[in-house]
């Protein structure tokens, strides 16, 4: 069954892909008309026609081509600044000397400039900066040496699409910051909106479940106790809000978008190789015994790499089950760091005696050798355990965001 999608779309980049249509057709007639106007002047009449045919079929043929940043190609682009360069180096063979000698304009005129600030319009400063350096070159060729209205008319095109360029680049910064807002908005009211209906049903219901139970006791009161975790859990869940990782537009001239769509599983993600938010798969972890804390925003990671590093916590947080004791209490914090991601599990339980985990190991019971180390080691990550006796025990799990799937297939390891 096919997913709802609604979007909105916001594009600050698209009138001026409007605009550079219009440009182009206007100049190319511009460019025409200065040639009938002197066709008595040109030496060799019949190269300009023929260059000018060209031009036009070239200009009108293409205008879908500069309709979009994704029709947009770098092939288009490569044959229409060469046009444009060609169409300066015939001037000199098709007009008069004098005329070329006098300044006059090269055949293809201001319309060249349409080719450049395509460069800057789909590429940025960099692209219109490479762009209209060999402009440039082509001109100072034509002329054969550098005259003040040569090198006027040059530098004004290298500053305007310039210029232009790093204005578009800084209109996509500024359309990805706002399509972010506006995804964490929605988002928001979204998690307002199932926090009041919970509240008003499940919540009462598992809290009332708790209090009866314990009132209760016996069996129902170890009922009471699973509807007391899962009633922090679900709280956990709904009062965290996960925002799900931005999706980029494939196509730049849609500009800010905001998607809603039915997500995937967070088991089914590695299907698409989309990063996965790290928080959707640690937060049901969470418990009347077990503290989630996490950052305010999505933690993307890739969906391999983040299954194992999701695992190796639920490796650790078995351990605490079964060797701190029923009263222990266990707490997971997750950093995102710029270069990486750290996962800190850490209990309140009497800790793990000298020599245990090599005696274990010895033993056969590879539970943090493999569960633990194992799953991070796969994924180019580290994982550092400190246990001081009395004093519970930290899993520090550390796993580079550069990071993807296991290098490896690795069985289910027993616990320590």
């Amino acid at each position: 069954m096919p997913k709802l999608e609604r979007v909105m779309a916001m594009s600050v980049e698209q009138p001026l892909w409007r605009a550079l249509t219009g440009y182009r057709v206007l100049t190319m007639i511009y460019a025409v008309g200065l040639f009938v106007s002197a066709y008595d002047k040109f030496e060799r009449p019949w190269l300009a026609v023929a260059y000018y045919a060209v031009l036009a079929g070239w200009t009108l043929v293409t205008l879908p081509k500069v309709a979009s940043a994704a029709s947009c190609t770098k092939r288009f682009l490569a044959a229409d600044l060469t046009i444009a360069i060609v169409g300066i180096l015939l001037t000199r063979l098709a007009d008069s000397t004098a005329r070329v000698e006098a300044g006059g304009p090269t055949l293809p005129s201001i319309w060249t400039a349409g080719a450049v600030l395509a460069f800057a319009i789909k590429g940025g400063w960099r692209w219109a900066a490479f762009a209209s350096t060999l402009v440039a070159v082509a001109n100072l060729v034509h002329r054969g040496a550098p005259t003040r209205d040569t090198i006027h008319n040059v530098l004004l095109v290298w500053v305007a699409s310039i210029a232009i360029g790093y204005v578009v680049e800084v209109a996509r910064a500024s359309e990805r910051t706002l399509a972010r807002a506006l995804e964490i908005e929605a988002a928001t009211r979204e998690r307002e909106r199932l926090a009041r209906d919970i509240h008003d049903s499940v919540l009462q219901v598992l809290a009332m479940v708790q209090r009866r139970g314990t009132a209760l006791g016996g069996e129902a009161a170890e009922l009471g106790r699973m509807a007391g975790e899962q009633e922090v859990a679900l709280r956990t869940l709904v009062s965290g809000g996960l925002v799900p990782v931005s999706r980029i537009s494939e196509d730049a001239a849609h500009g800010a978008l905001v998607r809603v769509v039915d997500e995937p599983d967070a088991s089914d993600a590695g299907a698409a190789g989309d990063p996965v938010d790290l928080r959707a798969l640690l937060a049901p972890y969470a418990g009347a015994k077990v503290t989630f804390s996490e950052p305010g925003g999505p933690v993307p990671l890739a969906p391999g790499a983040a299954r194992e590093l999701a695992a190796a916590v639920g490796a650790a947080l078995d351990n605490v089950r079964a060797h701190a004791g029923d009263g222990a209490r266990a707490w997971i914090l997750v950093e995102d760091w710029p270069d990486e991601i750290i996962v800190t599990v850490r209990d309140d339980g009497p800790g793990i005696p000298e020599g245990r985990l090599a005696q274990a190991e010895g033993e056969g019971r590879l539970g943090v050798a493999l569960s633990i180390r194992g799953r991070l080691r796969d994924i180019g990550g580290t994982a550092e355990l400190i246990s001081v006796p009395g004093q519970g025990t930290e899993v520090e799990l550390k796993v580079p965001k550069a990071a993807q799937g296991p290098r490896g297939v690795r069985g289910k390891a027993e616990k320590r």
